[in-house]
């Protein structure tokens, strides 16, 4: 699978495609307006992140439940049903007077449930594509990825407008019917599936593959690395309504734009070689624009910064190649549930911290700690690799595998 116009004429991408940009347009709308809402209301830094991001801090607990079910559930039946209790949870967060503690509960389940639905989603996508190889599910994925910055852009600028000219309630509204329409996207347009795997979804099978996922110190590294430079990132981001309460909106379609750019270069301009060496440079790039923070830069200027940085985020594509590589196949939607899970926890973790650390000083000076944090981490994660690199060299030179390399696990991409 060579083009997007390959993927395309693959049945079923589309409707897969199609539901997955109507999801992403709702959840941009409903967490500016949220976001708007929190903060009108409080006045908060931090309770505006964590109502805008705070649904990806359940997404560990969800992943440590729940994840069982991305492969030994009907693909078409999980994603439409979290679609419909995506739907439900918007209309009642667009409740007038709803107190804020019922606020973060809905938040709550919704990100339990948007836990399994990234494994769904993703395992889906590898299977759909299963045919054009491992290429195929890259390729596939830069296309959504690429989507995802279009329909934020999209979301983040109808939902500037619509709560400047109505109300964050209509915005929310909005999001739910979208929601709605995602459901019965997902029911028309995609055939019935079987489960991936066998058995039944239970707390003991989610925490079985967990262990053997995680067990394998490159996978393990590979995790780390499309959880923590990206998540800490995502907390500058969560800070823009404080930053700039009347261009929020412009700084996340920047960023959306940023995004976009990066992923269509890694997914279909970079040449295989030169991919497999570019997410160490890219993450690079995530943090540094950030670090100009400190200086309170205009909202020009910041929009500038915010849009380089993000091309910063195709590092996760060069990633997701990466763990695909090292995952046996019927294990595929539990892995990349367990990346998205993982990524999304990151994310609210952050945006909590980015909110603490802008509480005690101010949104720029809590976006340049957070993008060193950034930073540090590649370093650190950028040491860890080359010793294990060494040390798997040892062990190929000399008798035996290592204990903790599963059998054809050992392929390894450069990052």
């Amino acid at each position: 699978m060579r083009s997007y116009q390959d993927l395309l004429r693959v049945p079923e991408f589309t409707p897969l495609f199609l539901s997955a940009a109507a999801q992403t347009a709702a959840q941009t709308m409903s967490g500016l307006a949220l976001g708007t809402l929190v903060y009108r209301a409080t006045g908060s830094p931090l309770l505006s992140a964590v109502s805008m991001f705070g649904f990806s801090l359940a997404q560990v607990l969800g992943a440590t439940l729940f994840l069982s079910g991305a492969d030994r559930l009907p693909p078409r039946s999980a994603l439409a049903g979290i679609s419909l209790v995506f739907a439900v949870g918007t209309a009642v967060l667009a409740l007038p007077g709803l107190p804020l503690g019922a606020v973060f509960a809905v938040v709550l389940v919704q990100g339990l449930v948007a836990s399994l639905g990234g494994g769904v989603r993703w395992g889906l996508l590898n299977e759909i594509l299963a045919a054009g190889g491992r290429d195929g599910y890259l390729l596939g994925r830069s296309v959504f990825n690429m989507m995802s910055g279009i329909m934020q852009i999209t979301g983040y600028a109808v939902g500037g407008a619509l709560v400047a000219a109505l109300s964050p309630r209509v915005s929310l509204l909005l999001s739910a019917a979208l929601y709605a329409a995602t459901a019965v996207v997902v029911r028309l347009g995609l055939s019935r599936r079987p489960p991936r795997s066998s058995g039944r979804p239970s707390v003991a099978a989610t925490w079985r593959t967990n262990a053997r996922l995680w067990s394998d110190r490159p996978r393990r590294l590979t995790y780390l690395g499309l959880w923590l430079p990206n998540g800490l990132v995502v907390g500058c981001e969560s800070l823009y309504v404080p930053y700039a309460p009347g261009a929020a909106g412009t700084l996340f379609a920047c960023a959306a734009l940023g995004m976009l750019a990066g992923d269509l270069t890694v997914g279909r301009l970079l040449p295989p070689a030169v991919r497999r060496r570019a997410a160490r440079p890219l993450l690079w790039l995530l943090a540094a624009p950030y670090l100009l923070f400190v200086l309170r830069p205009s909202v020009p200027v910041a929009a500038c910064l915010v849009a380089l940085a993000s091309v910063g985020f195709g590092a996760s594509l060069v990633q997701q190649e990466r763990l695909m590589s090292l995952t046996p196949d019927e294990l595929s939607g539990h892995a990349l549930g367990l990346h998205s899970a993982g990524m999304l926890t990151m994310q609210g973790v952050s945006a909590s911290l980015a909110g603490s650390v802008a509480q005690a000083t101010s949104p720029a000076v809590a976006m340049t700690v957070m993008a060193a944090a950034s930073a540090g981490v590649t370093l650190a994660l950028a040491g860890a690799e080359r010793r294990v690199k060494q040390e798997q060299q040892e062990l190929e030179s000399g008798p035996g595998v290592g204990p903790e390399t599963e059998p054809g696990a050992a392929r390894t991409a450069t990052s």
